[in-house]
């Protein structure tokens, strides 16, 4: 009979530990077991089945103290096997912790993200955008072929929805018939064949498709995606402002080739379209690209790279420079819609001398004086050389302050690139004046300046300032840490 008391009071004493250090050793998240009711033995003192003893007066107060100390004396003798658990569990926690903050701002963050439905989705619409932003990209250089070729005014009338492009010898022929009422046949081309009528007619004519081609590519998608549900409010507002300003630029192309069928003032005077007309229409493809690139890298790039405090520093430093250089590159490219209106690539074809002196005689002699920066063929051609020489001073100016900041490795690479890119660029200037503006390097030389523009949207989008909830969680990471 002792025997079995004395064994039912050693099991009860090992349930009641195990009731005790069980519970502190269950994560946090999970719920707390029941309270373990200390059980006799398999039998009673009588025989028969297993009974429960019923608590006694005053036993809670008891329980309470035996607990306490088996707590201590239990996790006294566990402390020395358990250091390394407790420290494991320490860093574990830590590491929760951080996680637990991270997500907490990641899924803030979320609330900003443009494209909703999950990563497909968003890698979807992120495809698209690129897709018509490389489009545009392929828009303005076969532009600037079109230019360059003098094909942009073969073309005597215009229609919103397009038109079927000649396909028999009559229809030829009357179309040909058209451009000899022009200016510029009359002045320049006279005599052209109807061979040579046909290519800078298809020139022309390639060159308005592809762009009204551009309005069903961007069209079709956008309205999928709007109903499939993957365009939030912000992006759609965006999208469907970029859209009408693709629909506007049709009539900005229109208007500024119009202004080249008209009687020039002169009769020394070629026609030409007007150059505040051509920088209007090349300003305007340059918004449309800078604004589906810089969308179509907010879709993907929802936030810059931080890695570390200090990175977010170097970066912020750096965003301070890599505006006013972006707007000096915008500037430049501009000024040489400019130049082209003015064929001022024909004019001083010498460097670093314009002709036999720095700076030619009749820069400022249109009155009124504004009229000169615009107009003047030399200081037109001068003002585009000082900005180039800017746009290369100040990109290079921008890689050696990048030098000395601590900063993330890919945005100093991005820095090294379009320096490289700067100087190609002011290369193929030279090579394109020396060698009086032949269509190729024509051609690559605005090409370059859009790569160029390209590649400062792209900084200017990674060194962009990081969301607050993104600074909070890295900060208490760091604090954490």
């Amino acid at each position: 009979m002792g025997s079995r008391v004395a064994a039912a009071m050693l099991r009860r004493g090992r349930d009641q530990a195990s009731a005790l250090v069980i519970p502190r050793l269950v994560p946090r998240s999970a719920p707390a077991p029941a309270p373990a009711v200390p059980r006799v033995g398999s039998g009673s003192i009588g025989g028969g089945s297993g009974c429960l003893l019923p608590p006694r007066q005053g036993s809670a107060g008891t329980f309470s103290s035996a607990s306490r100390l088996g707590s201590f004396q239990a996790f006294r003798s566990l402390a020395p096997k358990t250091l390394l658990g407790q420290c494991t569990r320490k860093m574990s926690t830590t590491t929760a912790a951080l996680n637990s903050t991270l997500a907490s701002g990641a899924a803030n963050s979320r609330l900003k993200l443009l494209v909703t439905k999950g990563p497909q989705a968003q890698k979807a619409v992120g495809i698209w955008l690129f897709g018509c932003a490389a489009w545009v990209f392929s828009l303005v250089i076969l532009g600037g072929i079109t230019r360059l070729t003098r094909s942009g005014l073969s073309m005597t009338d215009w229609k919103f929805t397009g038109e079927i492009p000649p396909v028999s010898d009559e229809a030829w022929l009357q179309e040909f018939e058209k451009y000899k009422q022009s200016p510029e046949y009359k002045r320049v081309n006279k005599g052209m064949s109807l061979e040579d009528f046909k290519f800078i007619y298809w020139m022309e004519y390639a060159h308005r498709m592809w762009g009204r081609a551009l309005g069903f590519v961007f069209a079709g998608p956008f309205a999928y995606f709007i109903a499939k549900g993957y365009v939030t409010r912000q992006l759609g507002l965006r999208l469907s402002a970029l859209f009408a300003l693709g629909g506007g630029q049709g009539l900005i192309g229109w208007w500024m080739v119009k202004s080249g069928l008209e009687e020039p003032t002169s009769e020394y005077v070629q026609p030409r379209v007007s150059p505040y007309r051509l920088a209007t229409h090349l300003t305007s493809a340059f918004v449309i690209y800078c604004g589906i690139l810089w969308t179509a890298l907010s879709v993907v790039m929802p936030y810059p790279p931080t890695g570390s405090m200090n990175w977010v520093n170097g970066a912020a430093k750096i965003r301070k420079l890599a505006i006013p250089v972006s707007a000096v590159v915008g500037i430049t490219a501009i000024s040489g819609a400019f130049v082209a209106g003015n064929d001022a690539g024909h004019a001083y074809n010498s460097f670093p001398k314009m002709g036999d002196t720095w700076i030619p005689e009749d820069v400022f002699s249109m009155e009124p004086f504004i009229r000169n920066f615009f107009e003047n063929t030399s200081t037109v051609q001068l003002n585009h050389r000082i900005l180039a020489t800017a746009t290369l001073l100040s990109v290079g100016g921008l890689w050696l302050a990048a030098r000395r900041i601590d900063m993330h490795p890919a945005v100093k690479s991005l820095i090294g690139s379009t320096l490289g890119m700067a100087a190609l660029q002011v290369t193929l200037g030279i090579s394109t004046l020396l060698m009086y503006v032949p269509t190729s390097l024509g051609s690559a030389h605005q090409a370059g300046a859009l790569t160029l523009l390209s590649l400062m949207i792209l900084l200017t989008h990674t060194l962009r300032r990081p969301s607050p909830a993104l600074l909070k969680s890295l900060a208490t990471s760091v604090k954490s840490i």
